[in-house]
């Protein structure tokens, strides 16, 4: 009697093995892509799904990945879609117009869908110092442009290939009516462009938006008020297949898009990268805060 006990146990707990709900989730191999990554790894987890996780690889193999079906959701950018996937040399400046575009259009060619689209835009900025914009009441690209204009020497400090790009740089100052003298341009990696505005060198640095140096220096953002920049709203993607079989996905993650913004992603960005905590630990003390996990 006692060896039938064990035999059906074994069986009730293969059976619960094999019936548990498997999700293969990816992420891109920078630090915000993985504490996304992590989120919903958390979220499914504490959903009752079992998670594997594919972090840290590069833009185009887990594209691949997830076309192939080798993974089954992760994070993607829009203007990275509908650029880099899709080949479009135009720009959406109507961050839901173009996440309903490079989602209608990866359904269409792969099966795969677009859900829950973040809302806070990692693009191209242009920052200068707090002091620097309170003294000059400069807020946006317009207002810089009229600054410059006025005849004040203004510094700028960009990356080589923003600065040699055909929609870079100039592109950006031509659309602003800014006119910036090639001389007063200095090119360096982006990263330093953050040490050079701290240490005078430069006035205005290229920056990425939710970088987790506009914190720690303390640097205020630009507002593109003419819609230069093209849009780069992260949204999860799910293979159809796996939509189809899971439904409740969407609904488990849609706190990521009521709860995290730009000030948020920022700031959890300073946690890893100037902090030094470990994206998993960030991404569930933030989602414990809110009540999400357990």
């Amino acid at each position: 009697m006692k060896k039938i006990f064990i035999v059906l146990l074994i069986l009730v707990l293969s059976f619960n093995l094999f019936a548990a709900k498997t999700i293969v989730v990816g992420s891109k191999m920078f630090t915000e892509g993985y504490l996304i990554a992590n989120m919903v790894s958390l979220l499914l987890k504490n959903a009752g799904f079992k998670v594997d996780e594919q972090f840290g690889l590069t833009s185009f193999p887990l594209r691949a990945a997830i076309e192939n079906g080798q993974i089954d959701i992760y994070s993607e950018y829009t203007g990275t879609a509908w650029a880099a996937y899709f080949k479009h040399t135009e720009n959406i400046y109507d961050p839901y117009e173009l996440f309903k575009a490079v989602g209608k259009e990866d359904y269409e060619k792969n099966k795969i869908v677009w859900i829950n689209m973040i809302p806070f835009n990692d693009t191209y900025a242009m920052a200068v110092k707090s002091k620097f914009a309170e003294e000059n009441n400069i807020r946006t690209l317009s207002d810089l442009s009229k600054f410059v204009n006025a005849g004040n020497k203004v510094i700028f400090g960009v990356n080589p290939e923003f600065y040699e790009r055909a929609d870079g740089f100039f592109a950006m100052a031509k659309s602003y009516n800014m006119n910036v003298p090639k001389k007063y341009v200095k090119t360096m990696e982006a990263g330093l462009t953050y040490e050079a505005l701290a240490n005078k060198k430069i006035d205005v640095a290229m920056v990425y938006s939710t970088d987790a140096k506009l914190l720690k220096y303390n640097l205020v953002v630009l507002k593109d008020d003419k819609n230069f920049f093209p849009l780069y709203n992260p949204a999860i993607l799910v293979r159809e297949e796996v939509l189809n079989k899971y439904p409740e996905i969407k609904e488990i993650l849609k706190p990521l898009t009521l709860y995290l913004n730009e000030n948020i992603i920022i700031r959890l960005n300073y946690l890893v990268d100037v902090k030094g905590y470990e994206p998993e630990i960030v991404a569930k003390n933030f989602l414990k805060g809110l009540g999400l996990i357990k």
